[in-house]
């Protein structure tokens, strides 16, 4: 079995150690300085002011930790063996000449703390990664059942088919349904509120259903209100950055720069590309600008055919990064990529795998065919931007294919090649 995912990006210039802070169900947390134990969810704010106001503690922006319990357990243990100085700013108050009021020091833990700042980051990365399973799950469940919320046709199995039935009939949009997640909880709460008789848009409650109805078309309310906070947890997009929700991301407009118009005079005749970023072996430290010439040192020295393994498996460009991701976590952690076994030191690690010939085959496909190695292990892995699609080799050698697939009407049976389209619309 796989070990669990890493929870930061990796630099091949820089290692960063950090204690992972682990998962659990328990519906309760303890306060980080003493015993006192509280509900997550229920208790939150309690939580907030009890420490405050007994052991003046300050967590900065709450708001922006994606695993709440997950960050306080973290810094209990943390907290356990270490004073509250050594991660927190003393902030002292009542200290002017004309202040009321007993002096008083609080203690202020925030991401200015690098340690608190990357452990923010790493909780909202898995965050995205849980986002993106589910996500995957409900396209991929066969059981959903639901009614329009608008007229009474009922929708089986795909999610899709009822959103775009209520935009195309009923000109009610949501959005594309592939950027929606926790959609049964989504519609469970459009319906409620049609329910009470509550205009989805403006939230006004009106007496009965036929006034709501011309109410909605009337003021052009059969949507949603974007700045309505309720609805941010259904939409991927708002998962993306650490801090960043759909608004922030939209008003980030890129600009391009301002280029001389007047080229007329320009001489590129002598203008060359700069030598890129190399890429990096997979399993030992050899590097080249040219990734060509890099797979082909894989397969001489390693006898590992990246090439032959994506033609031979049919691997598409997702599946092929996965793969990637999936050898460089298991060579940082010097696990075998075949039997998963794990070793002291890279050298034992690679002297085991040429031994036992493992250098040339691969676990079973749900091994490393999962969401979780979307994400590089290294965040400067140039090995990463030369993967393709074996349509594009094809396309390159002169095959063609001359049938039509209609990506809609295509039954895909390979669980991978569905997670795909998460990534695609999400970078589009």
């Amino acid at each position: 079995m796989a070990e669990a995912p890493l929870l930061e990006t990796l630099s091949f210039t820089t290692s960063i150690n950090t204690a992972s802070a682990t998962k659990d169900t328990e519906p309760q947390m303890s306060c980080l300085l003493c015993d006192q134990v509280y509900e997550v969810d229920e208790d939150k704010e309690e939580f907030l002011k009890h420490l405050v106001t007994e052991h003046k503690f300050v967590i900065a922006d709450v708001k922006l930790i994606s695993d709440f319990k997950r960050y306080i357990g973290y810094w209990k243990m943390r907290l356990q063996n270490h004073p509250v100085t050594d991660f927190c700013t003393a902030i002292d108050t009542n200290t002017g000449e004309k202040d009321i009021g007993p002096k008083e020091q609080y203690y202020l833990l925030c991401d200015v703390l690098p340690e608190d700042k990357l452990l923010r980051e790493c909780l909202q990365k898995d965050k995205l990664v849980s986002v993106l399973e589910t996500q995957q799950k409900e396209r991929e469940d066969t059981d959903f059942c639901r009614m329009c919320l608008f007229c009474k046709e009922e929708f089986h199995s795909n999610r899709a088919t009822l959103f775009n039935h209520m935009n195309t009939e009923h000109n009610f949009n949501v959005g594309l349904p592939d950027n929606l997640v926790y959609t049964n909880e989504f519609l469970d709460i459009l319906q409620e509120k049609l329910s009470r008789l509550q205009c989805l848009y403006c939230e006004r409650t009106f007496r009965d259903r036929p006034t709501l109805k011309e109410h909605m078309r009337k003021k052009q309310h059969k949507r949603l209100k974007a700045s309505n906070p309720t609805y941010d947890k259904f939409y991927v997009v708002n998962y993306l950055e650490l801090g960043k929700n759909w608004e922030i991301i939209e008003a980030e407009v890129d600009t391009e720069p301002d280029y001389p118009t007047d080229s007329d005079n320009d001489d590129w005749s002598e203008w060359q590309e700069e030598g890129g970023a190399k890429a990096v072996c997979l399993f030992c430290e050899q590097t080249d600008a040219v990734t060509d010439k890099l797979i082909e040192h894989m397969k001489i020295v390693h006898r590992f055919d990246l090439s032959g393994i994506k033609q031979s498996m049919n691997l598409n460009f997702y599946q092929q990064l996965k793969l990637v991701n999936y050898i460089r976590r298991q060579m940082h952690q010097t696990s075998c990529i075949f039997c998963q076994e794990k070793f002291e030191s890279r050298e034992s690690l690679i002297n085991h795998m040429t031994s036992e010939d493992h250098m040339t085959r691969l676990p079973d496909q749900s091994f490393w065919d999962q969401p979780q190695y979307y994400f590089p292990t290294y965040e400067d892995d140039s090995l990463l931007f030369s993967l393709g699609d074996v349509a594009d080799d094809d396309t390159d050698s002169g095959c063609h294919d001359d049938s039509v697939v209609i990506a809609e009407d295509t039954l895909v049976n390979s669980t991978s090649l569905k997670k795909s389209d998460i990534f695609e619309e999400l970078t589009t």
